[in-house]
Protein backbone atom coordinates (compact mmCIF):
# COMPACT_ATOMS: atom_id res chain seq x y z
CA UNK A 1 0.00 0.00 0.00
CA UNK A 2 1.38 3.38 -1.03
CA UNK A 3 0.92 5.87 1.79
CA UNK A 4 2.15 8.87 -0.18
CA UNK A 5 -0.72 9.11 -2.65
CA UNK A 6 -4.48 8.99 -2.21
CA UNK A 7 -6.20 5.70 -2.90
CA UNK A 8 -9.90 4.90 -2.90
CA UNK A 9 -8.99 2.31 -0.26
CA UNK A 10 -8.70 5.26 2.15
CA UNK A 11 -12.18 6.58 1.31
CA UNK A 12 -14.91 6.54 3.94
CA UNK A 13 -17.51 7.34 1.29
CA UNK A 14 -18.12 10.88 2.56
CA UNK A 15 -16.63 13.49 0.26
CA UNK A 16 -16.04 16.17 2.89
CA UNK A 17 -14.19 13.75 5.16
CA UNK A 18 -12.22 12.20 2.31
CA UNK A 19 -11.04 15.68 1.31
CA UNK A 20 -9.85 16.24 4.87
CA UNK A 21 -8.15 12.84 4.99
CA UNK A 22 -6.25 13.65 1.80
CA UNK A 23 -4.37 16.25 3.84
CA UNK A 24 -2.79 13.46 5.91
CA UNK A 25 -1.63 11.69 2.76
CA UNK A 26 -0.17 14.97 1.52
CA UNK A 27 1.68 15.51 4.81
CA UNK A 28 3.16 12.02 4.56
CA UNK A 29 4.28 12.72 0.99
CA UNK A 30 5.88 16.04 1.93
CA UNK A 31 7.74 14.47 4.86
CA UNK A 32 8.87 11.44 2.84
CA UNK A 33 10.15 13.70 0.05
CA UNK A 34 11.96 15.93 2.54
CA UNK A 35 13.53 12.92 4.28
CA UNK A 36 14.70 11.54 0.92
CA UNK A 37 16.34 14.89 0.13
CA UNK A 38 17.80 15.37 3.61
CA UNK A 39 15.62 18.41 4.16
CA UNK A 40 13.21 17.17 6.81
CA UNK A 41 14.14 19.81 9.42
CA UNK A 42 12.94 22.50 7.01
CA UNK A 43 9.41 21.05 6.84
CA UNK A 44 8.90 19.73 10.38
CA UNK A 45 7.38 22.92 11.78
CA UNK A 46 5.08 23.30 8.79
CA UNK A 47 3.88 19.72 9.08
CA UNK A 48 3.41 19.64 12.85
CA UNK A 49 1.55 22.97 12.79
CA UNK A 50 -0.53 21.71 9.87
CA UNK A 51 -1.26 18.55 11.83
CA UNK A 52 -2.36 20.58 14.86
CA UNK A 53 -4.74 22.58 12.68
CA UNK A 54 -5.94 19.43 10.94
CA UNK A 55 -6.72 17.47 14.09
CA UNK A 56 -8.48 20.43 15.67
CA UNK A 57 -10.74 21.03 12.70
CA UNK A 58 -11.17 17.48 11.44
CA UNK A 59 -11.86 15.82 14.79
CA UNK A 60 -14.39 18.54 15.66
CA UNK A 61 -16.11 18.03 12.31
CA UNK A 62 -16.36 14.26 12.76
CA UNK A 63 -17.57 14.59 16.34
CA UNK A 64 -20.28 17.07 15.32
CA UNK A 65 -21.53 14.53 12.77
CA UNK A 66 -21.49 11.79 15.44
CA UNK A 67 -23.56 13.96 17.78
CA UNK A 68 -25.97 15.12 15.07
CA UNK A 69 -26.73 11.61 13.83
CA UNK A 70 -26.35 9.63 17.07
CA UNK A 71 -23.36 7.50 16.10
CA UNK A 72 -23.38 4.69 18.70
CA UNK A 73 -19.58 4.36 18.99
CA UNK A 74 -19.02 8.11 19.32
CA UNK A 75 -17.64 7.87 22.86
CA UNK A 76 -14.86 5.45 21.95
CA UNK A 77 -14.05 7.37 18.78
CA UNK A 78 -13.83 10.65 20.69
CA UNK A 79 -11.47 9.01 23.21
CA UNK A 80 -9.23 7.96 20.33
CA UNK A 81 -9.28 11.53 19.03
CA UNK A 82 -8.21 12.76 22.47
CA UNK A 83 -5.29 10.30 22.54
CA UNK A 84 -4.18 11.38 19.09
CA UNK A 85 -4.41 15.05 20.11
CA UNK A 86 -2.14 14.32 23.09
CA UNK A 87 0.38 12.59 20.82
CA UNK A 88 0.45 15.55 18.45
CA UNK A 89 0.90 18.04 21.31
CA UNK A 90 3.67 15.95 22.87
CA UNK A 91 5.46 15.71 19.55
CA UNK A 92 5.10 19.46 19.02
CA UNK A 93 6.70 20.04 22.44
CA UNK A 94 9.59 17.68 21.57
CA UNK A 95 10.18 19.42 18.25
CA UNK A 96 10.05 22.82 19.94
CA UNK A 97 12.66 21.54 22.42
CA UNK A 98 15.00 20.71 19.53
CA UNK A 99 14.63 16.93 19.23
CA UNK A 100 14.70 17.01 15.42
CA UNK A 101 15.93 13.49 14.66
CA UNK A 102 13.51 11.96 17.12
CA UNK A 103 10.84 14.31 15.83
CA UNK A 104 11.24 13.21 12.21
CA UNK A 105 10.75 9.56 13.10
CA UNK A 106 7.90 10.14 15.54
CA UNK A 107 6.09 12.50 13.19
CA UNK A 108 6.29 10.01 10.34
CA UNK A 109 5.09 7.23 12.67
CA UNK A 110 2.19 9.39 13.84
CA UNK A 111 1.15 10.27 10.29
CA UNK A 112 1.33 6.62 9.23
CA UNK A 113 -0.69 5.63 12.31
CA UNK A 114 -3.33 8.22 11.50
CA UNK A 115 -3.69 6.82 8.01
CA UNK A 116 -3.26 3.09 8.58
CA UNK A 117 -5.02 2.69 11.91
CA UNK A 118 -7.27 5.64 12.52
CA UNK A 119 -8.58 6.25 9.00
CA UNK A 120 -8.43 2.72 7.59
CA UNK A 121 -9.83 1.05 10.70
CA UNK A 122 -11.54 3.39 13.18
CA UNK A 123 -12.99 5.84 10.65
CA UNK A 124 -14.15 3.04 8.35
CA UNK A 125 -16.39 1.88 11.23
CA UNK A 126 -18.56 5.00 11.08
CA UNK A 127 -18.67 5.13 7.30
CA UNK A 128 -21.71 2.92 6.68
CA UNK A 129 -23.59 4.48 9.62
CA UNK A 130 -23.16 8.08 8.47
CA UNK A 131 -23.68 7.26 4.78
CA UNK A 132 -26.86 5.47 5.84
CA UNK A 133 -27.99 8.70 7.50
CA UNK A 134 -27.53 10.54 4.21
CA UNK A 135 -24.14 12.13 4.89
CA UNK A 136 -22.30 12.48 1.59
Amino acid sequence: MNLTSWSEEFSVGIKSIDEQHKKIVNMIKILHDALDKGKAPAVLDKIINGLLDYTGQHFTYEEELFDRYGYPDAGDHKKEHAKLDKRVLKLKAELDAGSLKIGEVLLLELLHDLLQNHILKTDKKYSAFLVGKGVK
